[in-house]
């Protein structure tokens, strides 16, 4: 029996971000993504110790900040469906616009936005 080193599903890389509040972050990632949350690891104060949630075929793994881990300012890409729609998603969802959706030069139509975690998310959809 051929036994995996890693969970089904899971691919080999998945961002972790560690963030300031990370259990608005993953309702923001629900509603402005779809994501499903899979785990979620709370300290005795409620601190989110560890959390993952899956968007689309990928796992983003994140955290609270701590003393020791303080949040990092990440910028993470991801292709979604209708770039134009997911933009107005994120922005209802509390999200700070960072670049209306445009295509620039390549075949992508991208727009990026900042989750209140911090997160910059650059959303692209392949329009050529």
């Amino acid at each position: 029996m051929n036994v995996s080193y890693k969970p089904a599903g899971y691919t080999s890389v998945a961002p972790y971000l560690i963030v300031a509040g990370a259990t608005e972050t993953i309702e923001f990632l629900k509603r402005a993504f779809g994501a499903l949350e899979l785990r979620l690891f709370r300290s005795d104060t409620g601190k989110v110790l560890h959390a993952e949630v899956r968007i689309d075929d990928t796992v983003v793994m994140l955290a609270d900040a701590a003393v020791h881990w303080p949040p990092a300012q990440v910028h993470v890409h991801i292709y979604v469906k209708d770039v134009d729609a997911t933009y107005r998603l994120a922005l209802d969802a509390g999200a700070e616009s960072i670049q209306s959706p445009i295509q620039n030069g390549d075949k992508d139509k991208r727009g990026a936005i900042k989750d209140t975690g911090g997160t910059t998310w650059w959303i692209s959809t392949k329009v050529e």
